[in-house]
C-alpha cells in the first residue's frame, strides 16, 4: 500500500508539474520575442513619455526588445481594442491611463471591447492634473481671477483636451460643475497635439497632465494657474491647489499596464514583478519625478482593487457633470 501511494503521489507530481512548464516556460521565453507596448494615445503626452520611460527598463528586466507603438484615437478605445484582441501571451500589452480601462464603460452607449476583462498588472504612477492657460489669450494671474473671467464671459473661453472623455476632458467638466462656469470644449487627439494648439493660441487654456505641460509653463510659454491635487504639491509650494477655492476638487491621471484577456497568471505574474523592478531603478525614479510622477507600483491584486474603484469613482463624476457621448 505504501509503495501504491508513493507512486500515486510521483504521478500526481508529474502532472502537476507538466501543467505547470507551459506557463512558467512562456512567461521566461520574453527574450526571443519583442513585447509590444500600446499606447492608445498620440506620442509626446504623458502616457506615451511614462511608457516609454519604463519600456526602455522592461527591456533590461525582459532579457528582450520592447517597442511602444501609439494607437490614438476615440478617447483610447481604438488602441484599446487592439490589444483586447491580440493573443494572450503576453507580448501585446496595453499602457493607458483611465479613460480606456475605467471611464469609457461609463461614458459610451456602446465598445467593441469588455474592460473588465482585461487581466490587470500594475499602476506605474500617478501625476495630477493642472490648469495651464495661453498667458497671450488669459490675462488671469490667479485662479480666482480666472474664474471671474470665466463668469462674465460664459462659453466663449476655450478649452482644450486630450479628447472626448479624457481626464483632461472629465477635470474640465468638474471645474465647470463645481465653479458654476462654461467654457467651449475643444477635443484633440491626445496631450501632445492639444499643447500645441494651446501654445499657438488656437485655444485659451487646458487641463493637462502636470508634469507634461510644466516645463513649458517654467519657460513662459504658458501660465500654470492651479494644481488638482487636493492640496499644494511640495515641489510646487507657490502654486496653490484648485481645492483651495473649491473643496473636494481632485483629478488625478495614473498610468496602469494591462494584457488581453486571458493572459495566463505566470506571465502576469512576471510582467508584474519587472515592472516593479523597473521602478525601482533611480533612473527610471528620477525620470518619473521629473514629470512630477509618483511611483505606484504594487501587486497584480492591488491594481485590480484600484481600478475597480476608479470606475466607481469616475462614474459618479459623469453623472455628476450630467457628461454623454453619443
Amino acid at each position: 500500500m505504501l509503495v501504491a501511494r508513493s507512486r500515486f503521489a510521483q504521478f500526481l507530481l508529474a502532472a502537476l508539474v507538466g501543467l505547470a512548464l507551459p506557463a512558467a516556460s512562456r512567461a521566461a521565453d520574453f527574450a526571443s520575442q519583442v513585447t509590444r507596448i500600446v499606447v492608445p494615445f498620440a506620442p509626446g503626452g504623458g502616457t506615451d513619455i511614462i511608457a516609454r520611460t519604463l519600456a526602455q527598463e522592461m527591456a533590461k528586466q525582459l532579457g528582450g526588445t520592447v517597442i511602444v507603438e501609439n494607437r490614438p484615437g476615440a478617447a483610447g478605445n481604438i488602441g484599446a481594442d487592439t490589444v483586447y484582441r491580440s493573443a494572450p501571451d503576453g507580448y501585446t500589452l496595453l499602457s493607458a491611463p483611465p479613460p480606456p480601462l475605467v471611464i469609457n464603460q461609463n461614458l459610451y452607449p456602446k465598445l467593441t471591447f469588455d474592460p473588465t476583462k482585461f487581466e490587470p498588472i500594475i499602476v506605474m504612477a500617478q501625476v495630477p492634473n493642472a490648469l495651464f492657460v495661453n498667458p497671450d489669450k488669459i490675462k488671469a494671474s490667479n485662479l480666482a481671477d480666472f474664474i471671474a473671467d470665466l463668469k462674465k464671459n460664459p462659453g466663449k473661453i476655450t478649452d482644450a483636451t486630450q479628447g472626448n472623455g479624457t481626464t483632461s476632458h472629465l477635470t474640465a467638466e468638474l471645474f465647470q460643475l463645481m465653479a458654476n462656469v462654461k467654457m467651449q470644449h475643444v477635443p484633440y487627439r491626445g496631450s501632445a497635439p492639444a499643447l500645441q494648439g494651446l501654445l499657438a493660441g488656437n485655444v485659451d487654456v487646458m487641463f493637462d497632465n502636470l508634469g507634461v505641460a510644466l516645463p513649458l509653463a517654467q519657460a513662459g510659454k504658458l501660465k500654470l494657474l492651479a494644481v488638482a491635487s487636493s492640496k499644494r504639491l511640495p515641489s510646487l509650494p507657490d502654486v496653490p491647489a484648485i481645492a483651495e477655492m473649491l473643496p473636494g476638487f481632485e483629478a488625478v491621471a495614473w498610468y496602469g499596464i494591462v494584457a488581453p484577456p486571458n493572459t495566463p497568471k505566470a506571465v502576469i505574474d512576471k510582467i508584474n514583478a519587472d515592472v516593479n523592478e523597473a521602478l525601482r531603478d533611480p533612473d527610471v525614479q528620477g525620470r518619473l519625478k521629473n514629470l512630477t510622477a509618483e511611483i505606484f507600483g504594487g501587486s497584480v491584486d492591488q491594481t485590480a482593487k484600484y481600478m475597480r474603484e476608479e470606475v466607481s469613482r469616475w462614474s459618479d463624476v459623469i453623472k455628476a457633470a450630467n457628461i454623454k457621448i453619443e
